[in-house]
């Protein structure tokens, strides 16, 4: 006899549709969600809802924010001559890990990947190559993942930046190829990042 109560199974699909999760988490995920009171569910669903409507990209460098700008870019302690080129605002937070970067950064949100239908347009390369003629930029740092498309959109960056007379830097590659920045350790990432070297 199958076991199906249908407002379980939405919910572990539900979990089930997150990256790396999958049916056997979901369903512990789904079955945790059960065992919290009525209160605790309701500051959860609150939470999932309140991020979903308040958060949003910031206006100049597309990480994520509540407000028109994000804290690093609001920051007048930050060196707004150095860009960090990241491909996803969860980069930033492995970066912002290390404390050893006091620069600002730009948020790809994604790579050129051709055979996945991203072509640079879908990507925030427009307002970088804005930023970068508008303002006092010396150096962007391109810390995107070593692969292929990142190593692909890192090069197209860079021939975009170059007239404008922007030293166009790479990571270093202490972060193992094929690797995700966000799973580097902050030894690794400082590492890759005193050893970046110019594209």
């Amino acid at each position: 006899m199958a076991y199906d109560v249908a407002a379980l199974e939405k919910l572990i699909e539900q979990f089930q549709k997150m990256p790396s999760i999958g049916r056997k988490t979901a369903q512990r995920m789904a079955f945790h969600v059960l065992d919290l009171t009525d209160e605790e569910a309701k500051e959860f669903s609150e939470a999932i809802i309140n991020a979903h409507t308040k958060i949003h990209r910031c206006a100049l460098c597309h990480n994520l924010t509540e407000n028109e700008l994000c804290p690093i870019c609001e920051s007048v302690n930050r060196d707004k001559a150095t860009v960090c080129v990241v491909e996803e605002p969860k980069d930033v937070l492995a970066m912002e890990r290390t404390r050893d970067f006091s620069g600002v950064y730009h948020v790809l949100h994604g790579v050129i990947s051709p055979m996945n239908g991203i072509g640079p347009e879908q990507l925030t390369i427009k307002s970088l190559v804005e930023r970068c003629a508008k303002s006092e930029i010396t150096e962007l740092i391109m810390a995107t993942n070593p692969t292929i498309e990142g190593d692909t959109t890192a090069m197209y960056i860079s021939k975009l930046i170059k007239p404008f007379g922007v030293k166009v830097t790479r990571l270093a590659y202490g972060i193992p190829v094929g690797a995700d920045i966000e799973y580097a350790d902050d030894v690794t990432l400082m590492r890759a990042l005193a050893g970046r070297s110019e594209l």
